[in-house]
């Protein structure tokens, strides 16, 4: 499936955090880095921008924030070695609290927003465009959203300035038939953009479903080392990439990193295929809940936590 115009984001570290609010050590951050430069990945999203007034550094780990002196530690001394990007939430990121391109180690910011949070993404994304950073915005949780409020939103993107924006599964819902559905849909709406896809492994479809917008022509591509990331999990990155056939992209590297130092996260928390997350994604809700219960000393009363959500949400 090799074409040039396509590009590979690891989201490891970013996605990951959401599991442990962000308390990889710097050890585990630079690893993946390395790795993720090694195999030939374009960019690793290696956290969030957040404004401290927002969020507390004694809850949340230094990926929440990104700040320039943890990402020198992660870079050290030498050029660096993979375009890095950051992930940016409305009304979690103040416009002084980002620097300029310049003065940052950050290459690329994507805003990340629901529909009824179009106009607000856009002016963060030109915000952020004219300090000089490359920027994409990610449409969240389109699953939920009627035919009319879409087409509503992509008009607006279209407008804008922004040259990237992400179709994101975000409950793991999707088959390959809204798949195919929306990227036509992108494609037609948002002429002169380039499509990018972000899948939840809810129904164990993250991998098919971005295999699927890779044929329909979607060309920026997210993925996560062993699929780590909220709930269920991510695209598996060295699956993608040995789907890819691009001779640039090296797996061995992502292999690596996997057994030396996201195996040991298994033991200490659950992402991936389980119950509870399934159920969210097929009632196409937002896996909150389920990862309560994966929290909880019930994780495996997986009959109890189907009952309750089927009976909550009226499906019997």
């Amino acid at each position: 499936m090799f074409r040039p115009e396509i590009k590979v984001i690891d989201c490891t570290v970013r996605d990951g955090g959401l599991m442990n609010k962000w308390q990889f050590d710097t050890a585990f951050v630079q690893n993946v880095y390395q790795a993720t430069a090694a195999a030939g990945i374009d960019y690793m999203e290696i956290g969030y921008l957040s404004s401290e007034s927002a969020f507390s550094r004694e809850e949340f780990g230094p990926w929440k924030f990104c700040a320039e002196a943890d990402l020198k530690k992660i870079i050290g001394s030498e050029d660096k070695k993979i375009k890095l990007s950051a992930m940016a939430d409305i009304g979690r990121i103040d416009y002084a609290d980002i620097p300029l391109r310049s003065e940052s180690s950050i290459d690329m910011i994507r805003v990340a927003c629901y529909v009824h949070q179009v106009d607000k993404a856009v002016a963060l994304a030109h915000h952020c465009m004219d300090k000089g950073y490359e920027t994409t915005i990610n449409l969240m949780a389109v699953s939920t959203v009627g035919i009319r409020d879409l087409n509503e939103a992509l008009e607006d993107l279209s407008k804008s300035r922004v040259p990237i924006i992400y179709l994101v599964d975000s409950f793991g819902a999707f088959y390959s038939e809204d798949i195919d559905m929306l990227a036509a849909k992108y494609m037609e709406r948002l002429p002169g953009k380039t499509i990018g896809i972000h899948t939840h492994n809810n129904q164990q479809l993250a991998f098919s479903n971005t295999i699927t917008a890779i044929i329909n022509g979607v060309n920026y591509l997210d993925g996560s080392l062993y699929g780590i990331g909220r709930g269920a999990g991510n695209c598996p990155m060295e699956l993608l990439l040995s789907f890819l056939k691009n001779p640039k992209f090296k797996v061995r590297p992502l292999i690596e990193v996997i057994e030396k130092d996201i195996f040991p996260w298994r033991d200490k928390i659950d992402w991936g295929y389980f119950i509870p997350y399934m159920v969210t994604g097929v009632l196409n809700e937002h896996p909150r809940s389920a990862m309560a219960h994966m929290e909880s000393d019930r994780k495996n009363q997986v009959v109890e936590y189907f009952d309750k959500m089927n009976g909550e949400l009226g499906y019997v």
